[in-house]
């Protein structure tokens, strides 16, 4: 495991959260910190939705100190909007910016943004070159293996976002057409690093510690992303990084730290969103936190009745008693 260097940012390693809408709002991100994720990719902006003030994008750019170095992630199709923005927000103190080229929601690819721009690289082109010109902090871009499989394109979008001065790519294996479903190739991942200099990223498939080596062995990629993989376990990063360092995996974390990293992800899901939020956004928490544990099927019947915080602290203690 090695450093990772993105423009002027050094990151302690190279294993990195990757952005999901819905779920790595900031609770979640400060637990995959703290279990030793080398760069924190928050959940996408809306550069429109910045542009016209809208009160829920405040929460979504909410950055806090234990979760540093942070990547803010923006989408849309309109260059000028995009850039404006970026500098609109560059005192914010992310250190990355990331343009989103990989989401496969139809709202999103509908209105042109999101996966969307891998058929388009000349207004991808047009957006990378007036965002990096906007702001001094490392641009870097997202993207799929192409909208589909007649149009695989990562390499010529890769190759652009070099030449436009972007400080790296990461590459998910997938297709727009694919959503997340299928296997990633990972062969476009080494193709995209064997055609640009700057560091690549590999994404797909990164289960645990075996899958993110054997990722970087197969392409050459310079970090791994950790998606999905992450959800209901924040050890993932841990586990990882540890491997990639000493060749050991550590045990797996016991029931009494599952027990309070649950409490700790409640508390602070309160503390961020308020009582009514917390609840329904702890639901899908603990589905994925308690997936394949003993009466799991009967426990996420109840997770969706809870209604107070008390309630699921109450179901954290009954589902993991010893």
């Amino acid at each position: 495991m090695s450093a990772l260097q993105i423009g002027d940012v050094t990151l302690e390693n190279n294993v990195i959260l990757a952005p999901m809408a819905g779920v790595t709002d900031l609770p979640f991100r400060i637990l995959c910190k703290e279990q030793g994720a080398g760069l924190i990719c928050m959940e996408m902006v809306s550069a429109k939705a910045i542009y016209y003030h809208n009160k829920n994008t405040q929460q979504l750019l909410e950055i806090h100190p234990k979760e540093m170095p942070v990547s803010l992630q923006l989408f849309g199709s309109d260059p000028d909007i995009i850039s404006e923005m970026a500098k609109r927000i560059e005192e914010r103190p992310f250190a990355i910016l990331d343009l989103n080229m990989g989401c496969p929601v139809p709202k999103v690819v509908n209105n042109g943004e999101g996966s969307a721009l891998m058929k388009d690289p000349k207004l991808t082109e047009e957006i990378l070159t007036k965002l990096v010109k906007a702001i001094r902090k490392p641009v870097t871009v997202k993207i799929r293996k192409g909208f589909d499989e007649e149009h695989v394109n990562a390499v010529e979008i890769a190759r652009i976002a070099e030449s436009c001065g972007v400080a790296a790519v990461a590459v998910h294996g997938r297709t727009r057409a694919q959503y997340y479903s299928g296997q990633a190739d990972w062969d476009i991942i080494g193709a995209v690093k064997d055609a640009v200099k700057i560091p690549v990223i590999g994404n797909g498939d990164v289960t645990g510690p075996q899958a993110a080596e054997a990722l970087i062995r197969h392409t050459g990629c310079d970090g791994v992303m950790i998606g999905r993989a992450a959800q209901g376990n924040p050890w993932i990063f841990r586990e990882v990084t540890r491997y990639l360092e000493t060749g050991m995996i550590p045990p797996r974390p016991t029931v009494q730290e599952m027990k309070e990293t649950l409490r700790r992800h409640a508390a602070l899901q309160l503390e961020y969103k308020g009582e009514y939020t917390a609840v329904r956004e702890m639901r899908k928490h603990l589905a994925w936190y308690t997936a394949g544990y003993p009466h799991s099927a009967h426990f996420r019947r109840r997770i969706n009745t809870m209604e107070t915080m008390e309630e699921l602290l109450a179901g954290i203690e009954e589902i993991f008693a010893e």
